[in-house]
């Protein structure tokens, strides 16, 4: 028997033409395409198993998303920073080797 979520999503008029709009704009990322219909399916009442079943991707990263739409909305959505070094690529070397001429 599957896993009932304790994070019931119901939008708002506002928000259900948002997550639409990003669920069919082609030049956004997959993974706010991703995102976006992952809350539109879970507002539907959809269970996170089928919504990671259509969507072939892990219950886990279902369940992730549904969580923080729950708790920040819209704004929960959106891509945090991520830890670690900045990547660092020495001066004058643009891609092309040292001997490369034109």
């Amino acid at each position: 028997m599957p896993r009932r979520s304790p994070y019931e999503i119901e939008l708002s008029d506002e928000e259900r033409a948002e997550l639409e709009r990003r669920a069919r704009k082609y030049s956004s990322p997959y993974r706010d395409v991703v995102r976006a219909r992952i809350v539109l399916m879970a507002a539907r009442g959809i269970d996170n198993e089928e919504i990671a079943a259509r969507l072939d991707t892990p219950r886990q990263v279902v369940s992730k998303w549904r969580k923080r739409f729950f708790e920040q909305r819209l704004p929960g959505l959106e891509e945090l920073p991520r830890g670690g070094r900045h990547p660092v690529f020495p001066p004058g070397r643009g891609g092309r080797s040292q001997g490369a001429r034109l």
